[in-house]
């Protein structure tokens, strides 16, 4: 039983049918063949569009390039002090940007406030030559928490990062899963609410390795295409990533995917809402769940070599606090996750110590 996380599971049957298909005779190099250009038209029609689309191999190639394109050496970015850009790539995004500064806030859940982007924004005087300036705000889709911006409190946050210019970036590497939950549309979720440069997720969704940079205006992806060639991104067979998009987006499958997570988590989420030993740390509202932990029952868990990661403590709301000998544990469902895991799961949860 593995909930580590969803990077464990491979790629579905669509998706590697698609690759072995386009493994098949000769093709344009460099991004350039019909695969990618396919995946390019696809993401247009979803989101509703004319969009920039640059394919990665990474989530962390994904967010360290599309935040060098949107921010100078000289600038900084707004985010959750334990997003993934923060906490998760290494640095990446400062390398690639030339040094920009991630300034990290805080916020229950993972979820940032625009009060407090307000405030933030306010400690630093435009054009002041011993500051760095803030030139993007980036939030995560779902949050690390697995916690969730509706539709209305992206576009607060878009509303609070506007006067002093900032770009908004979605870090979307559980995009879909939050999709799902909100049930809008992808446009409604991104650029109609104010998301400028979205990194989507397909590997922890079903795909092998393959993440897109999208620019919502193109006219801010200038940089991009020589930014990813520097940083090793530029696949000469890239057919094998466009491909993959080609098997994830069609027909709904993405989707569908995110949607047998969802459910395999809400499946858990219900069960320890139940259970004297357990107790939510936060709503589960995709395809993670954070229970509280009782010292007895990660024993349990261990004992029966369960899957788990202990998890911060940090973004817990006001008022709730571990009690001696309790963790936060995360548990994430993928679209491989079986029911009958997570019925063995949950049996372990709540069956009661003699």
């Amino acid at each position: 039983m593995n909930f580590i996380s969803d990077n464990t599971a491979g790629a579905s049957p669509q998706v590697m049918a698609a690759i072995a298909a386009a493994n098949d005779g000769a093709a344009a190099a460099y991004g350039t063949d019909i695969w990618t250009k396919k995946a390019e038209r696809r993401f247009a029609e979803i989101f509703e569009r004319e969009l920039a689309v640059f394919l990665v191999t990474s989530g962390t190639a994904a967010n360290a390039l599309a935040l060098a394109s949107i921010t100078r050496p000289w600038g900084a970015v707004l985010t959750h002090e334990e997003s993934h850009v923060a906490d998760d790539e290494c640095g990446a995004p400062e390398f690639f940007s030339d040094g920009a500064k991630l300034i990290g806030l805080p916020g229950p859940g993972n979820k940032l406030s625009p009060d407090v982007v307000t405030q933030t924004l306010a400690r630093f005087r435009e054009g002041a030559l011993h500051q760095v300036q803030p030139q993007a705000l980036s939030i995560t889709q779902a949050t690390e928490c697995g916690t969730i911006y509706s539709v209305d409190e992206i576009r607060a946050l878009k509303d609070a990062a506007t006067p002093r210019g900032l770009t908004l970036h979605m870090d979307g590497a559980r995009f879909a899963n939050a999709l799902i939950t909100l049930g809008c549309t992808p446009a409604e979720m991104t650029w109609k609410a104010g998301v400028d440069v979205l990194s989507f997720g397909g590997t922890k969704n079903g795909a092998w390795a393959a993440e897109a940079v999208i620019f919502f205006d193109p006219a801010q992806a200038s940089e991009m295409k020589w930014r990813r060639k520097r940083a090793g991104q530029t696949l000469s067979k890239g057919r094998l990533i466009g491909a993959q998009f080609e098997g994830l987006l069609a027909d709904g499958h993405w989707l569908d995917l995110a949607r047998h997570a969802n459910a395999m988590a809400t499946k858990l989420a219900t069960a320890i809402e139940t259970n004297s030993e357990a107790r939510l740390a936060w709503p589960s509202q995709a395809n993670e769940v954070f229970p509280i932990l009782s010292a007895s029952l990660q024993a349990r868990l261990q004992a029966a070599g369960v899957g788990f990661l202990t998890w911060s403590d940090r973004a817990l709301p006001a008022g709730v606090a571990l009690a001696q000998g309790e963790i936060v544990g995360r548990f994430v469902m993928s679209f491989a996750t079986r029911g009958a895991e997570v019925e063995r799961l949950i049996a372990l949860i709540v069956a009661q110590e003699g």
